[in-house]
């Protein structure tokens, strides 16, 4: 290896490894988002949830899931040997095969981090953290395989840049598969049609955690170029900055107008929802588009993303922060979007690439939930319910200065 490839090497394991970095400290985000959308006796059990999923995901990805998506897969393998859990670099490798690895790790955190917003308020922790386990080890590796990982996806010409689908919808699945199972929570809906709105208790921290997620958004769709160290891909990565930028602004102006037209109010948790619509809805192809036509792609999804969450919580499905209307509907309607600015792509192969994905996600989380159900249980009681989780399974407040003493 002469020097000059010997610095190119360094500098895209460098680029690999901060983008990791950036992608990982969207764990921040979701957790600061969802501590802000839920109540404030469910605090500490949701941040417990959320540093817990990210310590699972990327023990889970070491131990069998970067096996399952990447190593091996001519020959059918899937089980990891104890001598090399992740494989082995090629000899032409243009970054270090650690680099490659890290940045997939905080990939599959983040499709965990989908789902845990979305049972927020009512599951049981042990449940939920069973359930990571299984996701982040299994069923997110297998239709990883399938796509990036060089399986029968790829081979149709389904195309998913940095995972609207692959991460993103996936999240979105597992978690209605769950929703769908664990119910309402207590007091959301009433009779003849009755939704009875429950604000989060800190709308400060929800807009942090969506600053930190627009943020590190960077890091996922830029560092997914893989590359910066010629003129061409670092030519690329700042389109895809861009891009990704013109998408969350927009995303947010699109909830904005419609929640003004709507209720006459500006709504936060929609024009945050927005943002992050955007994102996700982008994120399927960043590179293709034009600076405009990725504006267009934002507004699109800060719009839809409102209609969802309303018509969802018709449909008496309780999402406490909007993460299967954000991450899954959005999700969709970036990879559909794909094919008008990427001529490479099909409306054909991108509506099969959802279909199995979403199906086998779905279907393998249903399964999943449903045996969690039935040997632990995977809601808590009323009584906890209203208590609140925070004391039940954690036994610590998040705002113990707020917490109404009761007399002896």
């Amino acid at each position: 290896m002469d020097a000059l490839t010997e610095v190119k090497f360094a500098l895209d394991t460098f680029y690999f490894l901060m983008s990791g970095v950036l992608v990982m400290w969207m764990a921040a985000g979701f957790a600061m988002l969802e501590a802000g959308l839920v109540r404030a006796k469910n605090t500490t059990e949701i941040l417990t949830k959320n540093i817990l999923l990210f310590a699972i995901a990327c023990t889970m990805y070491l131990l069998v899931g970067y096996h399952i998506m990447y190593v091996d897969n001519a020959e059918g393998g899937w089980l990891p040997s104890l001598g090399s859990l992740i494989g082995s670099p090629s000899a032409d490798a243009d970054h270090s095969l650690e680099s490659d690895f890290f940045f997939q790790v905080v990939f599959v955190a983040t499709a965990m981090s989908v789902v845990s917003g979305a049972v927020a308020e009512r599951m049981k922790l042990w449940a939920f953290l069973g359930f990571s386990v299984v996701l982040t080890g299994f069923i997110y590796p297998l239709e990883g395989y399938w796509t990036w990982g060089g399986g029968f996806l790829s081979e149709l010409g389904f195309s998913d840049f940095a995972g609207s689908g692959i991460v993103h919808m996936t999240g979105a699945a597992a978690a209605l598969a769950g929703v769908l199972l664990l119910g309402a929570r207590k007091g959301k809906y009433g009779k003849n049609g009755a939704i009875h709105p429950i604000p989060g208790s800190n709308m400060p921290l929800a807009t942090l955690g969506t600053f930190i997620l627009w943020m590190g958004w960077f890091g996922f769709n830029g560092g997914s170029q893989l590359l910066l160290s010629d003129v061409e891909n670092a030519t690329a990565v700042s389109k895809i900055f861009v891009n990704t930028n013109a998408a969350a602004a927009t995303g947010a102006i699109g909830a904005l107008l419609v929640t003004k037209i709507t209720w006459g109010k500006a709504d936060l948790t929609m024009i945050l929802n927005g943002a992050l619509a955007g994102l996700v809805a982008i994120t399927a192809d960043p590179l293709s588009p034009s600076h405009l036509w990725s504006a267009a792609i934002g507004l699109l999804a800060g719009v839809l993303v409102v209609y969802s969450i309303v018509a969802l919580d018709k449909l008496r499905i309780d999402d406490p922060v909007g993460a299967i209307s954000v991450h899954g509907v959005c999700g969709i309607l970036g990879l559909l979007l794909v094919p008008v600015a990427n001529t490479d792509a099909t409306f054909f192969a991108q509506l099969v690439g959802i279909l199995v994905i979403g199906c086998w996600v779905f279907g393998a989380s249903l399964l999943v939930w449903y045996l969690l159900k039935r040997t632990m249980g995977i809601r808590v009681g009323e009584e906890e319910e209203m208590s609140g989780m925070d004391q039940i399974d954690c036994g610590i407040d998040a705002y113990p200065e707020f917490v109404t003493l009761k007399p002896r």
